[in-house]
This record gives C-alpha cells, sequence and structure tokens, in this order.
C-alpha cells in the first residue's frame, strides 16, 4: 500500500482463549478426541435454558416488534426496568434511562469503550487479564496493556498497594477496571476491598470500569454486589449482560450502567460519544433486549440463580479437592463465575518436561509446537496431544505466573470426573 493501513495497536490483538482452537482442530484431524475446556459457553457444554424461559423468548418471535430496529441506546421499557432495580438498591447511585447503553454483546461494548478513549488515556486492569480487556485497552493505546498484581497467595485479590504505587506515579491512569467475579481466576472481591478502591480512584480523580457479567454467579458465602451500591461518587461504568446468566451466549445482548456522569465534565463528554457512536449503528440486536423484563422480572428468576450458584459452587469444591494435595501448585477454589485456575509454583515447569503421546503424528506436531513457548503453553499443548483436553495458559492472560485457566462447566458427571482424574496424573506426570 502507499500508505501504512495498519493500526497502531494491531499487533496487540491477542484471545488465547479462541486461538488455541485451531490448534485443537488440528490435533483433532490426526485422531484426537478433544475435550473443550477453553472457553466460558455454557450452552456448549450441555446447559439447558429452562424451559419457561424459552417460552419467554418462543413468544416474544411472535410480536412484531421484536423483528425491527429499537431505539439506538436500547428499547425504552427495558431500560426503565433495569433502570428501577438499579434504583432499589440500598444506599446505592441512582441513574435515568439515560444512564443504560444496549451493545451487541459485551466483547462490543469493551471495543466502544476503550476505542473512544483518547490514546493517552490508559486504564490499569488485573493481571491475570482478561484478553477482551487487555488487548483492546492496548490496541486502542498502541502500547502494552498496564496491569496491576492479583496476589495468588491472597486468593487472586487485588494487590492494592500495587494499584496505589502505579495510580500515583503514572499521571496517563485515568481509569481502573475491575473484574469481580474475576475471569480467570473466580476470585469475588470483597466490598471493603473494592471501597478502597474507589477511593484510590476518589483521590487521584480516575474512573471506574466494571465487568460484572458474572455478578450472578457468586458462591462461598459471598453476595451479589454491584457497582453502584459501592463507587459512592466517583463516575463509573458497569459492564452487564444475559449471556451468562440465563444462559444466552449467541444472544450477544450487553449493555452498560453510567454511575455519576454529573460528577465530571470531561467524563460525561467521553460517555456522550459512546452513545453517539450507537447512533450511527441504529440499534442493537432487540428481541434478547425484549427478555429482560419478563424473564429477569420472573418470580422464578431468583431461584435460578440460587440453583446455578449451588451447582458451580459444588463443582468448584470437586476441583479444588482434587488439587488439594499437589504440592506443586497453587490452586484457589473460586468463589463465582465459571472457572478454575491451577498456578504452577515458580520454578516447576521448564523446557523438557514432556507427557507420553502414542499417536506418532500428534506427538511430532506437539514437539513442533512447543519450540520456544512459554513454560505453561508447553504443557498445555502436551495436555492437548495426551490427553484431549484443551485448557488455556495463564500465560495468555498477560500473567507472570505460569498455570492454566479451564472451566466448571462440563454437565456429564461422570465426563466431569474423568477430567478432574486425567488432569491430576497429567501434572504429575509431567513434573514428575
Amino acid at each position: 500500500m502507499r500508505r501504512n493501513i495498519v493500526h497502531v495497536g494491531a499487533g496487540n490483538l491477542s484471545y488465547e482463549i479462541r486461538e488455541i482452537v485451531g490448534v485443537a482442530h488440528e490435533i483433532e484431524s490426526l485422531g484426537q478426541e478433544i475435550t473443550w475446556e477453553n472457553i466460558g459457553d455454557p450452552v456448549q457444554k450441555g446447559e439447558q435454558v429452562s424451559e419457561w424461559m424459552r417460552g419467554i423468548i418462543h413468544g416474544l418471535v411472535d410480536r412484531p416488534e421484536s423483528w425491527g430496529y429499537c431505539h439506538s441506546a436500547g428499547v425504552l421499557e427495558v431500560r426503565e426496568f433495569l433502570a428501577s432495580r438499579v434504583n432499589t438498591r440500598k444506599d446505592g447511585v441512582q441513574i435515568s434511562t439515560d444512564d443504560i447503553l444496549f451493545f451487541n454483546g459485551l466483547g462490543d461494548a469493551v471495543g466502544k469503550i476503550y476505542g473512544f478513549l483518547r490514546r493517552e488515556a490508559r486504564i490499569l486492569g488485573p493481571s491475570p487479564a482478561y484478553s477482551t480487556h487487555s488487548s483492546a485497552e492496548s490496541a486502542h493505546s498502541g502500547y502494552n496493556h498496564l496491569t496491576y498484581d492479583l496476589d495468588p497467595n491472597n486468593g487472586w485479590l487485588p494487590d492494592l498497594d500495587d494499584i496505589r504505587y502505579k495510580v500515583k506515579y503514572n499521571d496517563s491512569i485515568a481509569g481502573i477496571l475491575i473484574l469481580s467475579p474475576d475471569n480467570p481466576t473466580g476470585a469475588v472481591y470483597p466490598r471493603d476491598m473494592l471501597e478502597e478502591i474507589a477511593e484510590i480512584a476518589r483521590q487521584h480523580d480516575l474512573f471506574i470500569i466494571t465487568d460484572e457479567i458474572y455478578a450472578h454467579i457468586v458462591y462461598n458465602g459471598h453476595a451479589r454486589l454491584h457497582l453502584s451500591e459501592w463507587i459512592g461518587d466517583v463516575p463509573g461504568i458497569a459492564m452487564r449482560g444475559i449471556s451468562k446468566e440465563y444462559p444466552w451466549p449467541g444472544s450477544r445482548c450487553g449493555w452498560i450502567e453510567i454511575l455519576n456522569k454529573h460528577r465530571d465534565a470531561n467524563f460525561a463528554t467521553y460517555v456522550e460519544s459512546l452513545f453517539a457512536s450507537k447512533r450511527l449503528e441504529v440499534s442493537s440486536t432487540t428481541l434478547p433486549q425484549m427478555s429482560i423484563p419478563l424473564i429477569v422480572g420472573d418470580k422464578r428468576y431468583t431461584g435460578h440463580l440460587d440453583r446455578r450458584e449451588r451447582m458451580f459452587e459444588a463443582r468448584a469444591q470437586e476441583m479444588h479437592d482434587a488439587f488439594a494435595d499437589c504440592d506443586a501448585i497453587i490452586a484457589n477454589k473460586p468463589s463465582g463465575a465459571f472457572y478454575f485456575t491451577v498456578m504452577f509454583k515458580q520454578g516447576v515447569l521448564n523446557g523438557h518436561q514432556t507427557l507420553p503421546i502414542d499417536n506418532p503424528k500428534i506427538r511430532a506436531r506437539i514437539e513442533s509446537l512447543v519450540e520456544n513457548v512459554a513454560a505453561d503453553k508447553r504443557f498445555v499443548y502436551y495436555l492437548m496431544g495426551a490427553t484431549g483436553i484443551v485448557v488455556v495458559p495463564l500465560s495468555g492472560f498477560q500473567c507472570s505466573h505460569d498455570g492454566f485457566r479451564m472451566t466448571l462447566l462440563e454437565t456429564d458427571d461422570t465426563k466431569r470426573e474423568w477430567i478432574r482424574k486425567t488432569l491430576r496424573t497429567a501434572i504429575d506426570d509431567y513434573i514428575r
């Protein structure tokens, strides 16, 4: 091209969760049966959406308005419903329908939120980092994503001193990103810790972004907690959706809730740019939005959430028990979402460890893939070749610790037990 057309941040777009799929399909074509533990799709892993929810959605198909455009910010009645739910939270920030903006899934929201920031304005996010956020943030700036540490020796909770230090000495930081429940670790941050982060933001005139896609999947005694309940007077954006709750990942239906927009004129102008960008697209998906008041407002919905939380709590305990006596790793029991992270202790992995692979073609392909890769990615590839289990290396989450993330989504009890035992045996054999 006579002009360089490549965006300065194009090289920072990476999504290991999906990128490993191509490798897995290749190994599958060579004869290995694949068990997908790489992505958080409950439907793919066999979870059935409740019949009463499906009935509501069937009914919406017969409503003519579900086939048309809606307001560019989202269906008005749905935004009124969501605003009223925010406003009923005790001592929380109050919002209006004009503070809610719908997107075609939270991936769309993430792209807009970072893409319409001034390039010099940076968002400080957690490490391990969820790839959609870290890639979008680094792509918008053209530099590596800025991160604060989550401490594996403290249940993967944020290192508040690290946040304070980085905010104080890097004035390009304009906001702080929080994922609670966290992906990939499953950590749920206590309210007093969240309030401390809000105080840091207040002191340094920052805004807060929370990804709350798993806010209604918490257990081990934790309460469902939303940004509006602890942010105080700090400007913020809460990201919400139905993909993990119904679950309906194929709906591509997410929204943001804007908090304390009036507190800062610059923040308000930035928010208006997000609304303007959606007006250019005319409309987000209509039918999934229309389902929200009917499903979330149904008296059966609370029981639905309670049941799923108990289910994932039991699965988290199963996984934790499977690794409890393994001295080579740190495997904190998650308290939210549906992921399980295994971290290898420092020095456990090296560039010479292998797993036996009977199929010579698969073995040869894996050996070609592990040249000059991160130590945990080497383990992940050997695990795939030897057992067919596909997990995501922790290094793919912009993390300095070796490890991997898997899901708690398998619905078949026998298959789930096989996964646990196979993983544990593979770890023992690999580090022996």
